[in-house]
């Protein structure tokens, strides 16, 4: 058929065809850059942006197939096009909720943490969270001061800062502070800024002040936590016997104290040995060479019949008549009698017949070489000399490695030196 002879009716469908399409592209196009700017311009979550710039839904007109072929009448249709999604820039930190930024935060070192804390108000205020603030490490921090001042505001439950320096801090208020294990054992902190500290404290249940000039008043403060479990005393100095035995005579709960190598006379031994809980389970006397006598070891033992873990190292004045009085501990496991002189080799042979639940015996300084030998073969079940330092009490023991563990918890926020 010649170019002239095609039926007219068929020209202007072509025509319509064209305007149509190309019309129905502008108005697209205008219609997604106007859907576009709306949703940038206006605040939306996620889900209701999605379904701003979603194209709105279009009911296409059903036709039975085959029908419109059959008497040649042929419909014009256009398949709707998936309208193309603005690209996400990423994740802003915005979108994230308050728990999972904790949660990050929980990860970050102290010094980074007080930095970011100044990013914007609501890092501020997640920063000092009271959950991030739980457990605070300072150990071996220097004016340590503010810092300290700063974190016992913040409602710290677990603090540690042994080998620390400690100003004279000004603390603000009178409220109780919320501590429950407190380590500021061989610290340099004035007896004044312990008492206001400790004067606090009425939740404590894990204390050492290892190796730190005391007073009565700090003494005496710590009567009001009955709920004290372990105390490490060693090696303090500064309060009298009196002092002491009401304190011990109010905490009822300890199960674990260490008050040895302190500066002790015999009332100070006195005052322990008569006063001390009966549910202690690990008790260390040591480093009392003639202080504590027989009579003294009689008393502790009708006291507190349920000891385990025994230290009377350094008791010059003891000897093998004191075994008889100790086999009343019948679940004595951990016995130390260390440079106790007076107590013969002979007599160390039946102890693994006198106590019959003992698997720790140290005996430094009394037994060496050669006897040393003679004696593991005669208790083959009973580990000697093992163990050169106590545990009792101690947050970190000295026999394990150096660590951020107190008491066997790890505590959460640490200075990075």
């Amino acid at each position: 058929m010649q170019k002239h002879s095609m039926p007219l009716q068929d020209l202007p469908c072509l025509g319509l065809q064209g305007s149509m399409l190309s019309q129905s592209k502008r108005m697209t196009k205008r219609k997604s850059r106007g859907c576009l700017s709306e949703g940038l311009d206006t605040e939306c979550t996620p889900t209701e942006l999605i379904h701003q710039w979603s194209p709105p839904h279009k009911h296409q007109r059903l036709s039975s197939k085959g029908k419109e072929n059959d008497s040649n009448q042929f419909v014009l249709a256009r398949r709707s096009r998936k309208r193309k999604e603005p690209m996400s820039s990423g994740l802003s930190w915005d979108h994230l909720p308050d728990e999972l930024l904790l949660r990050i935060f929980s990860y970050i070192p102290l010094q980074d943490l007080l930095r970011m804390s100044v990013v914007c108000k609501r890092w501020h205020r997640l920063a000092f969270d009271e959950s991030l603030w739980h457990s605070v490490d300072l150990e071996g921090l220097t004016h340590m001061g503010p810092a300290l001042q700063q974190v016992l505001k913040l409602g710290v439950r677990m603090l540690r800062c042994p080998r620390s320096f400690v100003e004279e801090p000004h603390f603000t208020g009178t409220e109780p502070l919320q501590i429950t294990m407190m380590d500021l054992s061989s610290s340099i902190i004035p007896t004044s800024a312990l008492e206001s500290i400790i004067s606090r404290c009425r939740l404590l249940e894990y204390l050492s002040l290892e190796g730190l000039q005391l007073s009565d008043a700090v003494i005496s403060s710590l009567s009001q936590n009955p709920n004290l479990l372990q105390l490490n005393l060693s090696s303090c100095s500064g309060f009298s016997a009196p002092a002491l035995a009401d304190m011990l005579k109010s905490c009822t709960r300890i199960e674990q104290l260490n008050i040895s190598w302190c500066d002790f006379n015999n009332d100070h031994v006195q005052s322990v040995v008569n006063n001390v809980s009966s549910r202690v389970t690990h008790i260390n006397l040591s480093g009392y060479r003639e202080n504590l006598m027989l009579d003294d070891v009689k008393v502790l033992v009708t006291r507190c019949p349920h000891i385990q873990t025994l230290d009377l190292s350094d008791s010059t004045l003891l000897m093998a008549d004191s075994f008889p009085v100790l086999r009343q501990l019948e679940g004595l496991v951990h016995l130390s009698l260390s440079r106790c002189y007076h107590i013969h080799l002979a007599a160390l042979t039946d102890l693994g017949q006198t106590f019959p639940m003992l698997s720790v015996l140290d005996v430094f300084g009394i037994v060496n070489g050669s006897h040393l030998s003679s004696l593991k073969k005669e208790m083959p079940r009973i580990s000697i000399n093992c163990m050169p330092f106590s545990s009792i009490a101690r947050p970190t023991p000295d026999s394990r490695p150096v660590s951020c563990l107190m008491w066997n918890r790890k505590c959460g926020l640490r200075v990075r030196l």
